[in-house]
């Protein structure tokens, strides 16, 4: 217990799914939490179960100055800012010849854009409270591809290039900040549940079915790995491209 006390978090995305299991996870490990989202109703939910030491703010992180009167907030409310954790995103299916232009903007400017208006307004403040850990969430579909959501694909891409370069600037600047992504294959989450079942609401048969594919984990196990690179005890870790795919980014050799 305590691997992040005395730390303050703001968690996008926070209302449901992996962002509500960091939320949750960060906070009974001591840290204050910002639950953040555009989901205002599950949002305050999570963060007054959580308790005293969570608070809701409505973020639509593809809004500067949303961002902005944001991380103002969560500085005035808890007096700091130690970990950015950018897991607000969206999905939409399409081969690059069915998405259409609008489809594209709209998951870029949620998925990349948001990270980077996250990285960029929250790095400042960061740099104040003497240096902290940015967690941005990418997909395996950044390392190998996915055909079929191409805009999704090329927004993780960009967040996992990003992250590098945040990685590189910071070290460069001897802030104290590090910034690393995490890659997960398929996450039990509302929004990965209905892309992959096609239903508006799955049954939890459906969402048992889901674990037989073998690359599907829970939003627990993300949460773990979202602890470990809030805490001091990944230190050293910048730059790191955290897998937790179940090894399906391995291609196996030819025959096999």
């Amino acid at each position: 217990m305590g691997r992040v006390a005395g730390k303050v978090a703001l968690v996008t995305g926070g209302a449901s799914g992996m962002g509500k299991a960091d939320a949750q996870l960060l906070a009974r490990e001591g840290a204050k939490v910002v639950v953040a989202d555009l989901n205002e109703a599950d949002g305050q939910a999570v963060a007054a179960a959580i308790g005293a030491n969570a608070v809701f703010m409505r973020l639509n992180v593809s809004d500067e100055e949303n961002w902005k009167s944001v991380i103002a907030a969560t500085v005035e409310k808890f007096g700091r800012l130690d970990i950015l954790v950018n897991n607000a995103g969206i999905i939409a299916l399409g081969t690059i010849v069915d998405t259409t232009l609008e489809s594209w903007r709209l998951v870029n400017s949620v998925n990349s854009d948001g990270v980077f208006l996250g990285c960029k307004h929250a790095i400042p403040v960061m740099v104040k409270s003497g240096g902290g850990s940015i967690i941005n969430m990418s997909s395996v579909a950044a390392i190998h591809g996915q055909s079929f959501v191409a805009a999704y694909t090329a927004s993780k891409g960009a967040v996992r290039a990003l992250t590098k370069n945040i990685a590189m600037y910071c070290k460069e600047q001897k802030n104290g900040i590090r910034c690393n992504s995490i890659h997960p294959d398929g996450v039990k989450t509302p929004m990965v549940v209905k892309v992959a079942t096609g239903k508006e609401t799955a049954t939890q048969e459906d969402i048992d079915k889901l674990g037989k594919f073998g690359n599907m984990c829970e939003p627990e196990d993300i949460a773990n790995l979202v602890l470990y690179l809030a805490s001091d005890e990944s230190r050293f870790v910048n730059g790191a491209e955290m897998l937790i795919d179940n090894a399906s980014t391995i291609t196996p050799p030819v025959g096999i």
